[in-house]
């Protein structure tokens, strides 16, 4: 018996089937009989023999995924598929079963020898993957330019490397979170891989010059993610019954959740669907402005949107083959597939099932942009937020907070600006008072001098100030103009070398020009230019937030979670905390996934802080969609209580991932990559560091006054629609209004006011 039924699935696009598929079965199983894949022990163990190879139809795979490319074209990619998932099976053989870590890393290890990049292959293989891989390599990268091939290496290596985590997973028996499942399974699950060779199949290579954006990147993860969220909710019986596996979404959504089977994986259908619909709203809103930035000559777009049409391809021949393959459960998938049961059924009619497949999401379409602005939600019940640790403040705090003051007012931060309040600036000197920006500074050195102490709450509150001022002045219309116009005019401010090549005309201009000059001064060319970038990134961002503004957009949770990393300024955060790094550490390490997952967890846990207390400012004075709180509202369909308990869980999850790397996969990495004693110094004290950011964020959320009811009626003034609608709620609702949850946890002073002193480094955004 089946552990759940399967879902209704959202596939409007038709599934064809290449007419080469005889041709590409009859090439696949010769060629797996030559690289010994077929019968052939591995270590006294058979990992396929005929019948498997059979029974899987890796060519069926390939012909409806690839349906529109030549016969050879298509004997090639079938052969990548059948090497693909011969690695998977020979890796959970020889070293999942059997928990052997060591021999899993000197395998993987060598599997980059028959990759590379520039020049020929001269390992010799020593068993079928290797001579899978090394055939599979010759036969493919020469029509490709070296963009491509180190896009291709960077994707096949992840999904080859992260088996480890999986492995690691199942020695530990540790089930992942939510968050850090969909980050992993991207890279272990393959569907990027897959992206990649559907430019190759295509004809279809994405230009360098656009590759890296951000609109491709969207494509690409929300291909990868429909696509291993399908796979896992066809394979959970396989996987998590039979083979032991942790790494499944329907699994992770049942524990997280606390739900039974057969709701976690409905879930999982409608994480599925959101992502679908996250990659037709970036084709249609997303591209055309993209290509006109880059000016992308006709034919480069032309192969984008082949790109984007062997994705959708993929799409749906992925879920066809899921339906037929002995592989996988399924079991009654043809009764699932269609939303109308008696339309019309078998191959070749899954064009007829579009029209219905659309008109069956758009209830789903209109509530994504039906979201009731400035609605009365009073003061949020928050869930108990544990940290096991605190911090300390530098000495010049006090100085600090006068200083700030001082320099906001000569940056000229409280003159009014165009579409801001008629007789002040979106800040005033009250407001900034209110904010205690330095009290977050203080947080990241202690023992900085009183100038360091400065340039950081400048930051802060240049990063704070910006976030606030987007949506007064640009909010109010559709047109982005105005708002790339600045963004873009923010970039200039910050040159590499010499001065800024525009004269600053406001007081977001003049004040990035001061602080720029100031932190950058000291920095090395290559130093300025990563510091740049982030925050490049976090201004980029704020236009992201303007779009969904303007169309009353609640975004899809995972989009929302990846750039509210953005939006609250992380990457600028970690840059600052780099500074001091020097060389110690080499540069390759900071993009190892241990450290990249300690960022992203400490990231995830201090704007999650940031939305749970800014909730009711958000949702109710200013009419906001992006708060976690109210995208898992959304997506869950469920009351505000337990959307507040959802993301609770999600921040004690994401707390639990942070520890977990400090004290399990840190000492890993160390072995891993032999750092020397000064290197690990330097990363134990960077954790350190982020526990510090952690406490402060919540310290800081405790004692400014930005975020309490009362302090909101104050500062967004009685005849806002949030201060009606505050008053509208009454005080013995069913809204809590009860204070916020206390911290008991924390070590350090305690006592009204004690909560300064357990801070830590800021976001560069402090607070919404």
């Amino acid at each position: 018996m089946q552990p759940f039924e399967l879902p209704e699935f959202y596939m409007p696009y038709p599934a064809r089937l290449n007419p080469d598929l005889d041709g590409a079965r009859v090439h696949s199983k010769a060629w797996a009989y030559e690289m010994d894949m077929i019968d052939v022990p591995q270590e006294g163990t058979v990992i396929w023999d005929e019948h498997d190879f059979d029974s899987h139809d890796y060519a069926l795979l390939c012909a409806y995924t690839h349906p529109d490319c030549p016969g050879p074209e298509l004997d090639l990619v079938t052969d990548w598929y059948v090497w693909v998932f011969y690695f998977d099976d020979h890796f959970l053989e020889l070293f999942k079963r059997t928990h052997d870590m060591a021999g899993a890393r000197a395998y993987l290890d060598r599997l980059p020898l028959f990759m590379p990049v520039e020049g020929a292959i001269t390992e010799v293989p020593t068993n079928p993957v290797e001579a899978g891989l090394a055939d599979l390599w010759v036969r493919t990268v020469p029509t490709m330019t070296a963009d491509w091939r180190r896009r291709f290496v960077d994707s096949t290596k992840a999904l080859l490397d992260e088996s480890l985590w999986e492995l690691a997973n199942i020695n530990e028996g540790r089930l992942s979170n939510p968050i850090e499942y969909i980050e992993m399974r991207r890279k272990v699950g393959g569907a990027p891989w897959s992206a990649n060779l559907v430019e190759h199949a295509a004809g279809a290579e994405v230009p360098h010059v656009i590759a890296a954006s951000r609109p491709m990147h969207v494509l690409r993860d929300t291909f990868s993610d429909a696509v291993h969220l399908r796979n896992d909710l066809f394979s959970y019986e396989r996987e998590v019954h039979d083979e032991g596996e942790l790494s499944n979404g329907v699994l992770v959504f049942e524990k997280f959740l606390d739900v039974g089977t057969q709701e976690a994986a409905d879930a999982v259908n409608d994480l599925l669907t959101s992502r679908l619909h996250q990659f037709e709203h970036t084709t249609l809103t997303e591209l055309q402005p993209l290509f006109d930035e880059h000016g992308v000559d006709p034919e480069g777009r032309l192969k984008v949107l082949a790109y984007v049409k062997g994705l959708q391809d993929w799409q749906s021949g992925g879920h066809e083959w899921h339906m037929r393959s002995s592989r996988y459960m399924n079991k009654n998938a043809q009764a699932t597939r269609s939303p109308f049961p008696f339309g019309p059924s078998g191959l070749g009619t899954s064009a007829a099932r579009l029209v219905p497949a659309l008109l069956e999401s758009l209830a789903v379409r209109a509530r994504r942009h039906a979201n009731v602005p400035f609605r009365p939600v009073g003061a949020l019940r928050k869930p108990p937020i544990d940290l096991p640790f605190g911090t300390t403040l530098s000495p010049h705090l006090a100085r600090a907070r006068e200083n700030v003051v001082d320099w906001a007012a000569r940056m000229g931060i409280f003159e009014p600006v165009p579409g801001g309040p008629a007789h002040e600036g979106v800040w005033t000197e009250e407001k900034i008072r209110d904010y205690d920006l330095p009290l977050c500074a203080a947080g990241i050195h202690p023992d900085a001098s009183a100038e360091q102490l400065d340039i950081t709450s400048g930051w802060l509150a240049w990063g704070t100030y910006g976030d606030d001022l987007y949506p007064v002045v640009f909010g109010r219309t559709p047109d982005m103009t105005a708002a790339k116009v600045t963004t873009a005019r923010l970039a200039e401010c910050m040159p590499i070398d010499g001065a800024p090549t525009i004269v600053p005309v406001s007081a977001l201009e003049r004040s990035l020009v001061d602080l720029w000059q100031r932190t950058s001064a000291p920095m090395t060319p290559e130093a300025r230019e990563t510091f740049r970038r982030t925050i490049v990134v976090m201004t980029e961002s704020w236009l992201w937030e303007l779009e969904n503004m303007h169309l009353n957009r609640i975004p899809d949770p995972v989009d929302y979670i990846e750039m509210r990393r953005r939006t609250f300024g992380s990457d600028l955060t970690m840059a600052l905390s780099r500074i001091g790094h020097g060389q110690t550490v080499p540069a390759h390490i900071y993009q190892t996934r241990p450290v990249q997952a300690l960022e992203n967890s400490a990231a995830d846990v201090a704007w999650m802080i940031n939305d749970i207390y800014s909730y009711q400012k958000e949702i109710q004075f200013e009419g906001e969609v992006h708060n976690l709180i109210r995208v898992v509202e959304h997506f869950l369909d469920t009351d505000l209580e337990r959307a507040t308990a959802v993301v609770g869980r999600m921040l004690a999850d994401r707390l639990a991932q942070f520890l977990h790397v400090i004290e399990v996969e840190l000492p890993a990495l160390f072995t891993d990559y032999d750092l020397d004693a000064d290197a690990q110094a330097m990363l134990l004290h960077y954790a350190e560091e982020l526990k510090h950011w952690i406490a402060g964020i919540l310290i800081w959320h405790e004692d400014c006054r930005r975020y309490r009811e009362e302090d909101l009626l104050r500062q967004f003034g009685p005849a806002s629609p949030g201060a009606v609608a505050a008053a509208a709620v009454p005080a013995t609702g069913s809204v809590s209004t009860s204070g916020p949850t206390v911290v008991a946890s924390l070590r350090g002073p305690t006592g009204l006011g004690a909560s300064s002193a357990r801070l830590t480094p800021p976001a560069a955004v402090a607070g919404r």
